[in-house]
């Protein structure tokens, strides 16, 4: 499985089972290295459909079986996350954003990103036409500042759609209060 890309028959067979999406959603959510104990906790308490601080020992320990046994090995054979086996920590990869279409992480309607990035593309294509032909009132500024301007404003543009991104993502799963494993 580890090719460039996921084929849909490989997407479909990492998501077959209900613990694989919520494991997946719960990565995706933190978006950094976590522990596999707090992967476990979050995908029985989903599971139960109960917090992690109410959980019992067997349900957990269900859980985790079936995580370390089967889950996260298919996950590290299909490249979506790096798992260190010794100290239990589990880092997504970027293809772990190939599930957010299947899983419907986003709940809320995504902004049109291409267009604003586009809009900001051409409004800087006419502000250097106006410094050069001398268009009265962009001609005042020097060189140095509008392009200066213009990388601020794509930097601004690009962090506010990877603050987007991340903090769109709900805290549980969509398909929470069902379960087949």
């Amino acid at each position: 499985m580890n090719r460039t890309e996921l084929s849909q028959d490989q997407v479909f067979e990492v998501l077959q089972s209900m613990r694989r999406r919520y494991a997946i959603h719960y990565l995706r959510r933190e978006n950094c290295t976590v522990d596999f104990a707090d992967v476990t906790d979050h995908v029985a308490a989903w599971g139960y459909n109960t917090t992690p601080t109410d959980l019992l020992k067997e349900q957990r320990k269900r859980v985790y079986i079936s995580l370390y046994q089967t889950h996260i090995p298919a996950f590290a054979d299909a490249g979506i996350i790096n798992y260190d086996l010794e100290t239990g920590e589990i880092q997504p990869t970027s293809r772990i954003r190939v599930f957010d279409d299947y899983l419907n992480v986003f709940t809320n309607p995504t902004p049109p990103w291409n267009r604003y990035y586009c809009g900001l593309a051409l409004g800087s294509v006419l502000l250097f036409i106006g410094i050069w032909i001398g268009f009265y009132p962009v001609a005042i500024l020097p060189w140095f500042v509008a392009i200066l301007g213009i990388i601020t404003a794509f930097g601004i543009l690009a962090a506010t759609q990877y603050w987007y991104m991340q903090n769109t993502i709900p805290k549980s799963p969509p398909e929470f209060h069902s379960t087949d494993d």
